[in-house]
């Protein structure tokens, strides 16, 4: 195949003590995300959808929470080493296009930030890195600002065509 399409979602506790991580970028707020890493919710859906349009498992079988040298790494570091088994696959990021579900804070600011680091990191142009934010209208968890959600497709291409 020359192409694969992968989907990616992850959620994330909010929690006073921590930092806000998404995206790459530290987002000041009162809580931030709760995980083994930095808990940067964008990057994990990311580092998903790669994964998974390479039939390759997802973040937990290659970056499991129970390894210890994995305690609050940097989710950069994730998307660099998902970028790299992608390529060991023989394949490249075309496109990734993402949604983040947050009440609170508001993120317009930091998004050509975020779509600068990601396309860094996987080596497409900021323009093929959509990220895109919206609120459950005060609704369900992430409403009441008890965490977060993101949502990734990303589309790949065989290396060799």
């Amino acid at each position: 195949m020359s192409y694969r399409i992968g989907t990616g979602t992850d959620f994330h506790q909010l929690v006073s003590g921590r930092d806000l991580w998404i995206g790459g970028i530290k987002i000041p707020h009162s809580k931030g995300a709760l995980g083994h890493s930095d808990a940067d919710v964008l990057l994990h859906a990311i580092c998903d959808a790669m994964l998974g349009a390479c039939c390759l498992g997802d973040i937990g079988v290659h970056f499991p929470d129970t390894d210890a040298s994995l305690k609050n790494i940097d989710s950069k570091i994730l998307l660099q080493k998902t970028t790299a088994l992608i390529h060991t696959e023989g394949y490249s990021v075309v496109n990734i296009d993402s949604t983040l579900c947050l009440q609170a804070p508001k993120i317009k600011a930091y998004v050509p930030l975020m779509q600068e680091t990601i396309a860094g990191i996987v080596g497409v142009t900021v323009k093929d890195v959509s990220v895109k934010a919206t609120t459950t209208e005060e609704m369900g968890f992430v409403g009441r600002e008890e965490g977060l959600v993101a949502y990734a497709s990303v589309l790949l291409k065989r290396n060799d065509v």
